[in-house]
Formats: C-alpha cells, sequence, structure tokens
C-alpha cells in the first residue's frame, strides 16, 4: 500500500491554498457569464462586468481575487486503510501548509486571523490556524476539500431552530432579504437542515463545497423535495431584486445548494452560509502517489470585457467639497482622482479614542476633507504599488460615522448598505457614501498610483494609508440628500 507522506499533504494544501487565491472555479465563471449577459439592470450588469474583469486579471497575474484572502476551512476525510507518514499531528501540518501559503513571496496573501477573538484580537501574521473538520471512512486514501472564506459573507451566517411545522421556504426568504449586500452578491447560498445546531451549520459550509449546477437540476427537474426546494428559493430569491452587490438586478444567487440530516422530532435546525463573489475552495485526493496536481484553466472561458466608462463623470476629489457633492445622485457612477485616506475596524476605533482624548492623529494625520476607504489591502509584490485593495463591508464603521462627521471628513468609500442612522447622518452633514465592488480588489488596486502608510503602522493591513488614486471606478451608494441605491434599486428591480 502506498505511504502519503507528510510533504504531500502540505505541499499540496499549500498550492491548494495559492491556487484558489486567483483562479475562480471554472463553474462559476460560467454561472457569472451567464448572470452577466441576461442582467438588465445597468448598475449591476457593471459590478458583474468588473467581476469577471478583475477575475481574468487575477489568473493572468497570479494575485489574489480579493483583498479579503480569506479564514482557511478545511474538510479532511482520512482513510483507515490509508498509510500516512507524519512526524507531528495532522492540525499542525495543516496550519504550518496555510502558514507556508500565506507567506509566498511571490504572492502574499492578506492575514486576517487574530488569536484572543474576545480579548487584545493580535493578528498571528501567517492566517493560521485554519478551521479543520475531521472524518474518516473506510477508504485507502485521504481526501481534502480546502476553502478560503471573506469575513465579509461568513458574517452574514444565519441559524435558527424552527419548529418542526414551520417552512424552511418562508424562513430562508426572509433571511436572505435581511442579509443585505454585505456579502457581495451574486454568490452561493449553502443550506443546511437537520441534525443539531452545529450539524446544520457544518452542513451550510459543506454544500457551499459544491459546483454551480443549477441550470442541469432546472433542465432535468427536480427528483426529491430537496431539489424542489432548491429550485423554488433560486427563482425566488433572484426575484427579491436585490442583484450585484445589492444594487438592484435580476441575479442575487448563481444556485442554492441544501444538505440534510435527520434531526429531533421536536425541532427543525436550518442554516445558511453565503458564499461571496470571491469564490474560493477545490477538492483533491491524495492516494501516496504524491502531491496534488491543479491544473491550470483555459483562459478562453473568460469573456473580453472592458469598464463602460466613456460618458463617466470623473471628479479630482483635492478639489471637492461638500457644496460640490450635491451633484451627485445615488446609483451614479463616478471615476475619482486624487488623495484618500483608509480606515477600517481598527483605526476608526483608534481615531475615536484618539478625538475622545482630544489629541491629534499621529503623523500630522488630518481627515477634514478627505474621502475614507474601508479597506485592508493586500501587501505588494514586485513593481506593485499596493496589493489588492477592495472594499470591505461599510456598516461594521457605521457605529464611527457620527464621530468622523464631527471630524469633518468628506465622505466615505465601501461596500453594501449603510444602516438608517448612518444615512440620515450623511445628510445632516451633507456627506456622500460612494461603494467600490466587493469581489474586484485587483482591478481597483490597478488605479491606486501612490500608497503609504501614514498611522497606526502597528495595525498591519488595518492601518491608516494614503493612496493617490486615478480613475478609481465607484457608484454613489448614499447621496448628499440621503437617497440610497441599495433601498432604490432592489425597490425597482423587485418581482414578488
Amino acid at each position: 500500500m502506498a505511504t502519503i507522506k507528510e510533504s504531500d499533504i502540505q505541499e499540496s494544501i499549500t498550492g491548494a491554498l495559492q491556487y484558489i487565491s486567483y483562479y475562480h472555479p471554472e463553474d462559476f465563471i460560467k454561472g457569472m457569464i451567464e448572470a452577466y449577459d441576461l442582467e438588465q439592470s445597468p448598475a449591476a450588469k457593471n459590478a458583474i462586468g468588473q467581476i469577471l474583469i478583475n477575475s481574468k486579471m487575477c489568473a493572468m497575474g497570479h494575485r489574489p481575487i480579493c483583498q479579503d484572502t480569506g479564514s482557511v476551512n478545511v474538510f479532511v476525510k482520512i482513510g483507515l486503510n490509508a498509510t500516512l507518514e507524519l512526524s507531528k499531528e495532522l492540525e499542525d501540518v495543516i496550519n504550518e501548509a496555510v502558514a507556508l501559503a500565506y507567506l509566498d513571496p511571490s504572492n502574499t496573501l492578506r492575514f486576517s486571523i487574530v488569536s484572543d477573538p474576545a480579548g487584545a484580537r493580535i493578528n498571528t501574521k501567517n492566517n493560521a490556524p485554519a478551521v479543520i473538520h475531521f472524518s474518516v471512512d473506510n477508504s485507502s486514501v485521504v481526501d481534502i476539500k480546502v476553502a478560503a472564506k471573506g469575513g465579509g459573507s461568513e458574517n452574514k451566517a444565519k441559524f435558527a431552530i424552527l419548529n418542526p411545522s414551520d417552512s424552511v421556504y418562508d424562513w430562508v426568504m426572509e433571511t436572505v432579504k435581511g442579509m443585505g449586500a454585505g456579502w457581495c452578491p451574486p454568490g452561493m447560498l449553502g443550506i443546511g437542515i437537520g441534525g443539531n445546531p452545529e450539524k446544520s451549520m457544518l452542513l451550510a459550509k459543506e454544500a457551499l463545497m459544491q459546483k454551480v449546477d443549477i441550470h442541469e437540476l432546472k433542465q432535468r427537474g427536480a427528483k426529491n423535495n430537496l431539489e424542489e426546494l432548491r429550485l423554488k428559493l433560486y427563482e425566488d430569491i433572484n426575484k427579491i431584486g436585490i442583484g450585484a452587490q445589492g444594487l438592484g438586478g435580476l441575479t442575487t444567487v448563481l444556485d442554492v445548494k441544501i444538505l440534510d440530516y435527520p434531526c429531533h422530532a421536536a425541532s427543525l435546525p436550518v442554516a445558511i452560509i453565503p458564499n461571496c463573489a470571491a469564490t474560493r475552495h477545490i477538492h483533491f485526493t491524495l492516494d501516496g502517489s504524491g502531491t496534488a496536481v491543479f491544473e491550470k484553466p483555459d483562459l478562453s472561458i473568460w469573456p473580453d470585457l472592458e469598464l463602460p466608462i466613456k460618458d463617466v463623470k470623473r471628479i479630482n476629489v483635492d478639489e471637492l467639497n461638500k457644496v460640490d457633492l450635491k451633484q451627485f445622485k445615488a446609483g451614479e457612477t463616478v471615476l475619482i482622482s486624487g488623495k484618500i485616506l483608509t480606515a477600517r475596524d481598527a483605526a476608526h476605533k483608534k481615531i475615536v479614542e484618539y478625538k475622545k482624548a482630544n489629541k491629534p492623529l499621529p503623523n500630522g494625520v488630518n481627515l477634514e476633507n478627505k474621502l475614507i476607504y474601508y479597506v485592508g489591502p493586500v501587501n505588494p509584490v514586485g513593481n506593485e504599488v499596493v496589493g489588492p485593495a477592495g472594499p470591505t463591508t461599510a456598516s461594521r464603521m457605521d457605529k464611527f460615522t457620527q464621530d468622523m462627521m464631527e471630524l469633518n471628513i468628506l465622505g466615505m468609500i465601501g461596500k453594501a448598505e449603510r444602516k438608517q442612522p448612518t444615512i440620515d447622518l450623511i445628510k445632516k452633514y451633507a456627506s456622500i457614501y460612494f461603494i467600490a465592488t466587493g469581489g474586484a480588489a485587483y482591478l481597483i488596486a490597478q488605479s491606486i498610483k501612490k500608497s503609504k502608510i501614514v498611522a497606526f503602522e502597528e495595525l498591519g493591513m488595518e492601518a491608516i494609508y494614503e493612496f493617490e488614486v486615478k480613475d478609481m471606478p465607484l457608484i454613489v451608494g448614499v447621496d448628499s440628500f440621503g437617497e440610497s441605491v441599495h433601498t432604490n434599486g432592489p425597490k425597482q428591480w423587485s418581482r414578488i
């Protein structure tokens, strides 16, 4: 019987994580192309186009699809008849593989994992440890599934224990309506039904490892209750009108996946976990013949698209003031140039602490009349000014908006919707909120011509950067009159 070596496991997982950082699954790309061809909403079509352009650029340049290169999930099924040659615990082998992948100097990936999660939240500086699920079967192989899940989609995971007589369909529909766009649609929904609380969540995560094949199911027809539920949810969720990036449109989900497990007669556990537009997962088997081989996809599967920027307004933000903001309307596409500052959760917390202590920010940093971009970029490689630098979910910064407005910021750039109190503040302070496309991080990075850390360097990717940008593509999310594209767009495109 062939021996599966420790080095085969480690090198395969490291290679898999690098591979999925820049190659979307082929089935996902085909689903996105179909969504692009069918889309009638100009804003949503533009967003899907940016995601596809970004995906092809990453496939060619071997750089991350998204700046959030994810938390690592590994499903390992060990054959009881397999022979493994290990010098340490398998969990340690896997975590060392993760660290090697994320520290690869040819394609650096972002470190997003923090230890002491309820306390100091210290970055582990290598994106380990992974969340690992072990199981066994009677085979002689080791079966491994690897995924890198972005925080925006993970944060939208939902769980409930329904009454046995309740409708799973109704719960899913209401839950999706309330999820907003922070999970970066269009993507997939994984649903787990049954078992117990932890089992249903695990089923939902495992469901996301499957291929996009809803159209094959539609053609052959449903053969059981779960397939009927998949089809009904797929059709009706897309009728809600959320659309790409929550802008309003025809496609919110590319597929709905469901796994179930027997449960107690008194309960009905159900869970949802979405996969974002940066869908990243791969499946391979080790049988002792060496490391896994990952075939390079045919680049011809990606379409040749260009950004529709011919008649788009160009803005020099260095010359912009709040009076000027009144000319921009929710849903409008713009290209901005000039200097902007970055800040996300940890930096916002420090800024507010400095403000309350009546202390100036370090190094003379001044937020007045500046656009604040919610981003934690990937470190650059080679001649890059900055690595992939797409937006993070804006609603996490809602709690800081009042303080930021009092510091006289010009406006904000992020992804997805803002909560109503924040929209009210934007209107009150005659400010603005722009959205950048989640899942287009490498494309966006091409518009960043200069980058430097100006404050809180100890925060790593959460430090405050100054970016000098040229023609950065944005959409007006909330205008200075308080109109929101995330409210108006889905209403316009709803079909239910």
